[in-house]
């Protein structure tokens, strides 16, 4: 394996970490260098950014949901042919949860784990010789965590940049450059967060705008040089979620849009074969197909066209007479009755499960989930354990008549309770499924 790997890590989230690493991406790539993204945690909106930014596919590696020698196998998968990995860390580098080691879902497990460095992104507006004492502080704190460098973000001025730079680089810490306040270069933000990069008409203008930056603003030979080889042992396949059926009837459209990268790439290297259709065209499910799964979006934004998608509805229950069904998220709230959007408009969904949900009723939830399993459905077997996530808004007004799918924990072990429900065939809930425990 010849590539190189660095984490892209910074105090806290806002401080530029995706749009220094989508810039760099576009930016090495222009240099000919062949370059992959990863992104820490169960963030499924930017391996999207970095795919468009790279022109290869990126993954998420999460060390809560995933068991070490999954996250080799994943992790040297990712680098194989690549000369450069850039993986972008999620929140501050060391935010995790607390339990084993190495498995609290921070950036700074893989750090220890792949014997990664850290170049870290400083926001130092507001600040100037202060940023020094943070990078100081990085430098110390996990003697098992390499910080090779730094790039200072959101200078106001020259000044600005000689204050903060020239005190980090007297504590030791190499600056490689300094991104200038540019609003212009802040990513845009939809219902729930960042967009999609699919969703953006104009994101690779926008990536070529950060990319100039980043050429213009770094010393792109000394961020390739503090990169180290990444030379893992091998992994495998073992805790890895097995694909639901031999040809997986997938719901891919601007209302199904959330479903991992890397679940898709294990289901297909494990011989499954995944066949797209659109409920927002009205695309029942194909009949040849022997499951069909549901994955996440945006579905309260669709609710009419849904309601009124009467192909799509009834293949999806005739389909469901003798073949597993499986929703997560935005999938689990269209297999409800009905479906409340944000101006309180309640739009009848497909009825295979007896729940209501509403996005006008909105209560974040989210964090890390163990959830076990109640029954078989298309996550697996009844006392299988999966490990996952859930970020969602929407609320549940009626919980209906079915019998959940299964028990729900938290990260640290706690217990929620029940989650979701399951009527013959048909499964769903608001958990996104990362990994077998």
């Amino acid at each position: 394996m010849s590539a190189r790997a660095l984490i892209i890590g910074a105090p806290r989230s806002g401080s530029g970490k995706t749009s220094v690493t989508i810039g760099l991406l576009r930016a090495f790539r222009r240099r000919g260098v062949k370059v992959r993204g990863i992104k820490t945690g169960p963030d499924y909106i930017d391996p999207g950014f970095h795919e468009v930014a790279a022109g290869l596919p990126g993954i998420n590696l999460d060390s809560w949901a995933m068991a070490p020698d999954l996250l080799r196998h994943m992790a040297r998968e990712q680098a194989q042919d690549a000369d450069l990995v850039l993986i972008e860390s999620a929140m501050g580098l060391f935010d995790g949860i607390l339990g084993e080691p190495n498995r609290s879902g921070a950036a700074s497990d893989l750090a220890r784990l792949f014997g990664v460095p850290v170049l870290l992104v400083l926001d130092v507006s507001g600040q100037s010789q202060t940023a020094a004492a943070v990078a100081c502080g990085f430098m110390h704190y996990d003697p098992g965590v390499k910080i090779a460098a730094c790039i200072l973000n959101r200078a106001g001025s020259e000044r600005h940049r000689k204050l903060s730079g020239d005190a980090i680089e007297a504590i030791g810490l190499p600056v490689v450059g300094t991104v200038l306040r540019d609003p212009s270069l802040g990513l845009p933000e939809r219902h729930l967060g960042l967009v999609q990069a699919s969703e953006h008409p104009e994101m690779d203008a926008h990536i070529e705008r950060l990319a100039d930056a980043m050429e213009r603003s770094l010393d792109l030979d000394a961020i390739l040089a503090a990169a180290q080889p990444f030379d893992l042992q091998a992994g495998s396949l073992e805790k890895a979620l097995p694909p639901p059926g031999q040809r997986i009837a997938l719901a891919e459209d601007s209302a199904f849009t959330f479903l991992y990268p890397h679940l898709k790439r294990q289901w297909r290297e494990m011989g499954a074969e995944l066949v797209p259709f659109s409920p927002l065209a009205d695309e029942a499910p194909p009949a040849d197909c022997d499951v069909c799964w549901l994955p996440g979006g945006y579905p309260e934004l669709h609710a009419g066209k849904l309601a009124a998608a009467q192909n799509f509805k009834a293949g999806l229950e005739a389909f469901s007479r003798t073949k597993p069904v499986h929703g997560e998220c935005g999938g689990y709230m269209v297999l409800g009755e009905s479906l409340e959007d944000a101006e309180g408009v309640t739009h009848a969904m497909t009825g295979l499960l007896s729940h209501a949900t509403s996005f006008a009723k909105r209560r974040m939830n989210l964090g890390y989930r163990r959830v076990t399993l109640q029954a078989h459905c298309g996550l697996g077997s009844a006392g299988e354990i999966i490990r996952g996530h859930e970020f969602h808004y929407a609320s549940i007004v009626s919980l209906g008549w079915d019998e959940p799918v299964a028990m729900i924990a938290d990260g640290a072990g706690r217990d929620i309770g029940p989650s979701g429900g399951r009527r013959d065939l048909v499964s769903g809930s608001f958990f996104h499924a990362i990994a077998r425990d």
